[in-house]
C-alpha cells in the first residue's frame, strides 16, 4: 500500500501540472478520484484506530489499581495521544467512579510534571468532589487553590471550592466495559403538586418575553451541554408581583411555544420543588445527557448546573456561585410538563422549570425536549 501511495504521490507531483497544460484533463481527473479514495480509506483508518484507543483507555481507566491507573496517564501523557481516544472529562468520569480516591490525588492530583493532564486533573478534582470525596483528607493539603492556582483563571475557579448541601444526593452513570446505564427522571412528581384547576382560562397573558440572549444561554446552559434536542428559555416581568400560588394558572397562558395550543382541559402538570431537587434535575441533564449522548460528565455537568440556576434565579452578572446559591434558595422552583404539541411526550423526556424571583416581578422558564 505504501508503495502504491508514493507512486500516486509522484504523479501528482510530477505529472498533474503538465499533463493539464498538455490537455489530458482526464488523466488529472482520475488521479483526484483515486486520491479522494485513498484519502476516505486512510480517514476510515483513523477512526477505527481512534475507537480502538478509546476502548484501550476505558478498560485501563474501569480497572482498578494504580498499575493500570499508571499505564492510562503515560497513554494520556504521551505526545501521540492528544487529541485521540477519550476526551480528558470523559476519563476524568470513568476514573471517579472506579478508582480508589486515595490512588488518584496520590497519582493524578499530586502530580505536577504532567502539564498535559491539567484538564483531568481539573475535572477529576470536580468528579471527587461532587461524589462528596475529601480530597484534602488524602493529600494533606487544599488541593483547589494549588490546582487552579497552577492553571491560572479555569471556569472552575467560579464554583464552590467545596460542595454545596444542595449538591449531594445527586445521581451518575455506571459504567461497565461495553455497556452503560444513566438517565435522570425528569417527570413531574406526585409531591408538591399544585396543578390548576380546569377547565382553565383560554385567554393569553399579556406579558412579552424580555430574555436577553445572556441570560437565555445562561437558562438553556445545563440542558444544551447534555445535548438534548430542542430546548428554549424566556424570561417575563409582571408589572404586579406575582404569588407563588398564582404561579400555576399563569403558566399555560404565557406566550411561550411550549404552551401553544394547550387547550383548557389538557393536561397540564405542575409542581412546587424545592431548591435541592431543581440543582439535581438540571445536574443530571447537563451530566448525563439524553438519548442521544452521553452528556458533559460530572465536571462540566456541575458548571452547567450552576450556570442554568443563575439565570434562571436571575443572578447578576458577575456573581458568585454563593450568591447564586442564596438567591436560589429564595426563589420559588416550579416543574411543570404539557400535552402541547411542543412537548412530544414520548418517553418521558420533556420537562419544565419556572422559577419566580423572592419579589414576584419576574418569572424565567427553561423548557427541554430530548426529541427534534
Amino acid at each position: 500500500m505504501e508503495d502504491d501511495e508514493d507512486e500516486l504521490g509522484q504523479l501528482v507531483r510530477g505529472q498533474a501540472v503538465k499533463r493539464a497544460a498538455a490537455g489530458d484533463v482526464a488523466f488529472v481527473g482520475e488521479l483526484g478520484v483515486r486520491l479522494a479514495r485513498r484519502h476516505a480509506a486512510a480517514r476510515d483508518r483513523v477512526r477505527e484506530s481512534d475507537r480502538q484507543l478509546a476502548l484501550v483507555m476505558r478498560v485501563l481507566a474501569l480497572t482498578p489499581g494504580r498499575d493500570s491507573l499508571e499505564q492510562l496517564l503515560q497513554l494520556l501523557d504521551d505526545d501521540h495521544t492528544t487529541g485521540a481516544g477519550l476526551p480528558q472529562p470523559f476519563v476524568a468520569s470513568l476514573l471517579a467512579e472506579h478508582q480508589r480516591p486515595a490512588d488518584l490525588t496520590a497519582a493524578v492530583l499530586g502530580r505536577r510534571d504532567r502539564y498535559r493532564l491539567d484538564e483531568l486533573r481539573a475535572c477529576l478534582f470536580q468528579e471527587l468532589l461532587i461524589r462528596g470525596v475529601d480530597v484534602d483528607a488524602f493529600q494533606g493539603r487544599d488541593v483547589h487553590s494549588w490546582l487552579y492556582g497552577r492553571m491560572g483563571p479555569h471556569r472552575f475557579t467560579w464554583l464552590p471550592a467545596r460542595r454545596r448541601d444542595l449538591e449531594a444526593g445527586v445521581g451518575f452513570p455506571r459504567r461497565r466495559i461495553n455497556s452503560s446505564t444513566a438517565g435522570t427522571a425528569t417527570q413531574v412528581p406526585s409531591e408538591g403538586r399544585v396543578d390548576p384547576p380546569t377547565p382553565r382560562t383560554a385567554e393569553r397573558s399579556a406579558l412579552r418575553d424580555v430574555a436577553t440572549s445572556d441570560v437565555y444561554e445562561s437558562v438553556v446552559a445545563a440542558v444544551r451541554a447534555g445535548g438534548w434536542g430542542h430546548c428554549e428559555a424566556w424570561v417575563f416581568r409582571p408589572d404586579e408581583p406575582v404569588v407563588p400560588d398564582g404561579v400555576p394558572a399563569l403558566l399555560p397562558t404565557l406566550p411561550m411555544p411550549c404552551v401553544d395550543g394547550l387547550g383548557p382541559t389538557d393536561r397540564f402538570e405542575v409542581a412546587v420543588r424545592k431548591v435541592d431537587e431543581i440543582w439535581r434535575l438540571l445536574f443530571g441533564v447537563a451530566s448525563m445527557g439524553g438519548m442521544w449522548g452521553p452528556g458533559a460528565h460530572g465536571a462540566y455537568g456541575r458548571l452547567r448546573a450552576w450556570t442554568s440556576m443563575a439565570g434562571l434565579c436571575g443572578a447578576p452578572d458577575g456573581a458568585s456561585a454563593e450568591e447564586v446559591e442564596s438567591l436560589a434558595r429564595l426563589t420559588t422552583w416550579f416543574h411543570f410538563e404539557a400535552d402541547a404539541e411542543w412537548f412530544h411526550n414520548d418517553i418521558d423526556s420533556d420537562f419544565g422549570v419556572a422559577a419566580l424571583s423572592p419579589d414576584g416581578r419576574r418569572i424565567a422558564v427553561l423548557a427541554a425536549s430530548d426529541t427534534d
